[in-house]
């Protein structure tokens, strides 16, 4: 029989440490959030390595005396939670174990200084052992210095990431925690150069916009929702401003950083009918609730949470995320295009030269010169060289007068006014394709097909979609799928709340759901697909919100193929009843797939294409 023994401590630490420090981003997050937590106003992090080799956090706040310092580097002391209600914590650290966990696999300096102290106190710690305690001399406030992290524990070491990713992480938790407080001034260096730098008491949406990306300031939407004891604020990229990954979706609760899956499905459900699959959103989310109604205390690392309430949480976030979104408009994401301003300016290469045309002077001057004398005066025969000339100039015409690819009519009366149009007046259209209009400050151009798309599935929504949503149709013949009997469980408790969208079970045994009716909308739709699919999403999401999705998705496809095809000839007076009809609809800026619906050449772009400024 083996023997059961106690651990020796520092086993035990290295062990906890695991969980705590998983890599140098994880050590320094600790840290700050321990600088946060003692009500510093600046923080400044150094690192060398990317992390590997040093990590040094200082910062001004509080202080610690020199016993406060060596009860910190004990497990499961901290002065975050002055009573035993775990459930009321409101800082970011309380576990009381990021210190001594750093410290027994990674030399560890501790120098603290109270405010009304005359003289610091230093304490180094070396994987484990107290090396250094003596007295130190530095201004208020704390110096922490992690160097040669997992030195002493190869088995660790190895398996880290080179020292450019390690540096990526680390940078990332600077920018959440800069976020998370921007009432704080926050310096980031790395190697000596310093990469980040914000002052504090700055405003939220543009501490955001500076960590984030600068285009969140013109191309986002600031966000702002209460329902109940809850509040969203925060700026959402619009649609048609996106990412191929979803590393630009920054999700905080009560000031905390999270990876929230419950957040992310909201977030993914808020865009469901504005992007591409394959596209995310760029967006930053602070949610504020009672510290009651979510518990931080799931995983050492703090980053994950559990909510009382999920589905009223998910609906919240949905719901705000879209009046926001629709708050805007036709608005829509147009970065400059320096490229696409360039190809205006380079002129097109022809595949081969054309004839070289007779000057203009040239062909009067041989049509005109003294020629034979005829007898009588009607009697005009056919010039050689007046003919040649005709048929030099005709072919110059046929070579370089490329035949026009847009389309013009005649208006039957004078156009509206540009001005009190947002988009403009319609002057013509493009390859049949793209309407060209005329605002008060630049030139706009309109994918009919991209704008249509959307009108109609907004028409859709508003003109009894959402009744359609709620009938159902009846199956001929009940289908029974057979499903696992935990799905068959979670679908049971939701019966009520799938029918209100026109979807009826009834459970069939353990392991079976009946089926009787499916949305009317969605037609001859695969119904054990679907029923899976729900119960995938009830699984992960614990709400059935997937069926809502797929209904928009049904919807949006309906409208794809009713909107106004490209290629199709429009009169003036149809394309300027669908810009005022872009103006009047949510969300107009984007199709159903992200894309923009217009662009605009505002009058000094189209200055700069002529030289004029």
């Amino acid at each position: 029989m083996p023997t059961i023994r106690r651990l020796p401590e520092h086993l035990v630490n290295r062990i906890a440490a695991g969980e705590v420090v998983e890599r140098p981003a994880a050590a320094l997050k600790e840290l700050v959030e321990n600088a946060i937590d003692a009500g510093s106003t600046e923080i400044t992090v150094r690192l060398a390595s990317g992390g590997l080799d040093l990590i040094e956090v200082t910062d001004d706040g509080c202080g610690m005396r020199p016993d406060e310092i060596a009860l910190a580097l004990e497990r499961h002391a901290t002065s975050k939670l002055p009573d035993e209600a775990i459930e009321l914590v409101t800082t970011l650290g309380f576990r009381g174990e990021a210190l001594p966990s750093i410290g027994s696999v990674a030399r560890l300096t501790i120098e603290s200084r109270p405010h009304d102290s005359a003289e610091g106190w230093k304490r180094v710690v070396d994987h484990g052992q107290v090396t250094v305690d003596s007295p130190a001399a530095l201004p208020p406030g704390t110096r922490i210095r992690v160097e040669d992290l997992f030195g002493k524990v190869p088995a660790r070491r190895k398996f880290l990431r080179s020292a450019r990713s390690e540096y990526a992480a680390c940078q990332d938790v600077v920018r959440r925690l800069a976020m998370a407080r921007p009432d704080l001034g926050f310096v980031l260096e790395h190697e000596g150069r310093r990469v980040l730098a914000v002052q504090p008491r700055e405003e939220l949406a543009s501490r955001v916009a500076r960590l984030v990306a600068r285009e969140l300031a013109d191309d986002g939407v600031l966000i702002d929702a209460e329902r109940g004891a809850a509040r969203l604020t925060g700026v959402a990229g619009l649609p048609t401003y996106n990412r191929g990954v979803a590393d630009h979706q920054y999700l905080f609760v009560n000031g905390r950083p999270v990876k929230d899956r419950l957040l992310v499905g909201a977030v993914r459900g808020a865009y469901a009918d504005m992007l591409a699959r394959d596209r995310h959103a760029v967006l930053a989310l602070f949610l504020e609730l009672p510290p009651e109604d979510v518990d931080v205390n799931v995983h050492p690392a703090k980053t994950e949470v559990r909510f009382r309430d999920p589905a009223f949480i998910r609906g919240f976030l949905v719901g705000a995320l879209r009046h926001a979104l629709e708050s805007a408009g036709q608005k829509s994401a147009q970065p400059p295009q320096a490229a696409a301003m360039n190809m205006w300016q380079v002129e097109p290469l022809a595949p081969r030269a054309p004839e070289p045309a007779p000057a203009l002077g040239s062909l009067f001057a041989r049509q005109y010169s003294p020629g034979p004398q005829y007898s009588s005066p009607g009697a005009r025969p056919a010039d050689p060289r007046v003919a040649e000339a005709g048929a030099a100039w005709r072919s110059y015409e046929a070579q370089v007068m490329a035949e026009p690819s847009g389309r013009a009519e005649m208006v039957p009366e004078e156009p509206q006014e540009e001005i009190g149009y947002p988009l403009g007046v319609a002057r013509g259209q493009v390859a049949s394709t793209y309407i060209v209009a005329e605002a008060q400050d630049g030139l706009v151009i309109v994918d009919q097909h991209a704008a249509h798309e959307r009108l109609v599935l907004e028409r859709l929504k508003a003109a009894g979609a959402e009744d359609a949503m709620v009938r159902s149709q009846a199956l001929l013949l009940p289908e029974v799928v057979e499903l696992e009997e935990t799905a068959c469980d979670a679908l049971e408790d939701k019966i009520a709340d799938l029918a209100k969208f026109g979807l009826a079970l009834e459970r069939f045994g353990p392991c079976a759901m009946l089926v009787r009716a499916v949305p009317s909308v969605l037609g001859k739709s695969n119904v054990h697909a679907l029923v899976q699919d729900v119960a995938d999403d009830l699984a992960k999401n614990g709400d059935a919100l997937l069926l809502g999705e797929k209904l928009d998705l049904v919807l949006a496809t309906m409208a794809c193929h009713g909107s106004v095809r490209a290629g199709r000839a429009l009169s003036v007076a149809e394309m300027n009843a669908l810009l005022r009809e872009m103006e009047r609809t949510p969300r107009s800026g984007q199709c159903n797939h992200g894309r923009p619906t217009w662009v605009k050449l505002a009058h000094q772009d189209i200055e700069k294409l002529f030289g004029r400024k």
